[in-house]
């Protein structure tokens, strides 16, 4: 019973992390962004892999919450999952 009431709770608490994710064509060209911000998932994800801390991007843009980084982070895993490997042999 707890297994199954952390497995929902696990569930609920990732969609609640898509839900601050959203779409517009006329918001930066339909990229993903934080929702109600014009701050792009891509951005936050540019940021992190260029080595800032959460707690640097938090104080240059602080419109965002720690859960919209949490977000962009899950959102990019979410659809990285989903995609088959393919490697490739070099020429």
């Amino acid at each position: 019973m707890i297994l199954i009431h952390s497995i929902i709770m696990s569930i609920m608490n990732q969609q609640e992390l898509l839900n601050r994710i959203t779409f517009n064509p006329k918001t930066l060209r339909g990229k993903p962004v934080i929702l109600g911000l014009r701050i792009s998932v891509e951005m936050i994800l540019e940021l992190l892999g260029k080595g800032a801390t959460t707690e640097e991007i938090l104080e240059d843009y602080p419109e965002l919450e720690p859960l919209d980084i949490q977000a962009a982070c899950f959102y990019a895993y979410s659809l990285v999952s989903q995609e088959e490997i393919i490697e490739r042999v070099a020429n």
